[in-house]
């Protein structure tokens, strides 16, 4: 894999001393709070951009620039002094090899992320305890990587997928178990990890790496066939499993949404374009884009 160094020598390297795997920038927005709720948040942002940016997630060594991401924070009440309830988005970027441009792996409205915190805090990366503040950004950070690994090898995300399930296996049993179990959301931290991990979706996320490692990264090449038809390859294997997947699958939901746009892009000058009228199957929301695609 492209992301992880396999050379013995930095392997043996102190794990301090090895890059970090995101640069995530974070945002937040108060304005629903009281005043003193606001004020107790000065600091917030800041460090939970050094908590993403400065924890290791993988202990292992990583090539290459961290992934960018980014975490959009809108605050909607707080029940005490210290306790937040909240609605995040997170999206992460994928560069696109020998360009400048870049893929959007995912862009996830999460509506139930409730927590403690207390005015400048200390945070600290745990993998034994849950915490409903540091527990969600490391599952959020291991969705991200994982979904990155599979894009530059096959099946290559799983371990952090797992990490992921653990994280929601505890925040279920915990206090804050909301938005941990599975729930009827258009988003389930829960039912995103059981899809990637579910022999059902192997072949999703074979095609997955093949969309991006040799069809995305191919495309601005001088292989530009070979690149559309491994775009297209996802989309027909979509359509011969549609029966056997789950149609309210969080995994798919999340995946379209991220990539009906680059359907569009890539595939508007395909001369068949029976490929947008199955895409418009697959994934009726994005009906629109597919439209302008075969008009163009």
């Amino acid at each position: 894999m492209k992301r992880f160094i396999l050379s013995i020598i930095l392997l043996a390297m102190p794990v301090l001393n090895l890059a970090q795997e995101l640069d995530a920038t974070v945002t937040i927005n108060a304005e629903q709070l009281p005043t003193a709720s606001r004020d107790r948040l000065q600091s917030f942002a800041n460090q939970l951009r050094d908590y993403l940016n400065n924890s290791k997630f993988t202990r292992k060594p990583w090539e290459g620039d961290p992934i960018k991401c980014s975490f959009n924070i809108f605050f909607t009440s707080s029940s005490d002094e210290i306790t937040y309830l909240t609605q995040l988005v997170v999206t992460s970027q994928r560069p696109i090899q020998g360009t400048k441009l870049s893929s959007l792996m995912m862009s996830i409205m999460d509506n139930t992320w409730s927590f403690k915190y207390e005015k400048n805090q200390a945070m600290y990366f745990n993998q034994s305890d849950f915490d409903p503040l540091t527990s969600l950004l490391d599952y959020y950070a291991y969705l991200i990587i994982g979904l990155d690994a599979d894009s530059f090898s096959p099946l290559d995300g799983t371990e952090y997928f797992q990490k992921a399930l653990d994280i929601c296996v505890k925040g279920a049993s915990s206090q804050f178990s909301k938005g941990w179990q599975f729930e009827s959301t258009p988003f389930n931290r829960r039912a995103i990890i059981d899809n990637l991990l579910d022999a059902k979706y192997q072949q999703f996320r074979q095609d997955y790496f093949d969309y991006h490692y040799n069809g995305i990264d191919l495309y601005y090449s001088n292989q530009r066939q070979t690149a559309i038809n491994n775009i297209i390859k996802i989309v027909k294997d979509l359509e011969k499993k549609k029966d056997q997947l789950d149609s309210r699958s969080v995994l798919l939901k999340v995946f379209y949404d991220a990539k009906a746009g680059e359907f569009s892009e890539y595939l508007k000058g395909y001369p068949d374009k029976s490929i947008f009228m199955i895409l418009r199957k697959l994934d009726p929301s994005h009906t629109t884009k597919y439209d302008e695609a075969i008009k163009n």
